[in-house]
């Protein structure tokens, strides 16, 4: 019987055309303790000499996500998308003049959002075509 190398070991070949079923790849071995508080000590220094401003914008941008997607949805969803836009609009205009670089593009996102939102739930309420 002859085999063949695979990143797993040796795994014989058999005639006929018939492989025999590779062998699950074994479990990555789980960090340890240790090397899980040095990657939490890593993020917290970045985060540390992150501005806040900077990640304040990028909560701001999750909230504008969530508010999209359920906009988005075949049968959107008006009532979980309001509550994710009026916690951006607080965001937005609650820090105005304190998001930095990206105030501007999170204020037309905001009333890009206002505007779907009208267009979507008066497109909810319009009668049905030929009634």
């Amino acid at each position: 019987m002859s085999t063949l190398w695979t990143p797993d070991g040796e795994r014989p070949i058999r005639r006929g055309g018939e492989q025999p079923a590779a062998a699950p790849a074994p479990e990555p071995a789980a960090p340890s303790d240790a090397e899980l508080e040095a990657e939490l000590a890593e993020v917290r220094d970045q985060l540390a000499r992150t501005p806040a401003e900077v990640v304040v914008a990028n909560h701001a941008y999750g909230l504008w996500q969530l508010a999209a997607l359920h906009l988005s949805l075949e049968a959107p969803q008006l009532d979980q998308a309001r509550t994710a836009i009026d916690a951006f609009a607080a965001l937005v205009e609650g820090m105005q003049g304190r998001l930095g670089e990206a105030e501007g593009q999170l204020v037309g996102a905001l009333e890009q959002l206002r505007l779907a939102y009208v267009e979507i739930a008066r497109a909810g309420q319009a009668p049905p075509a030929g009634g």
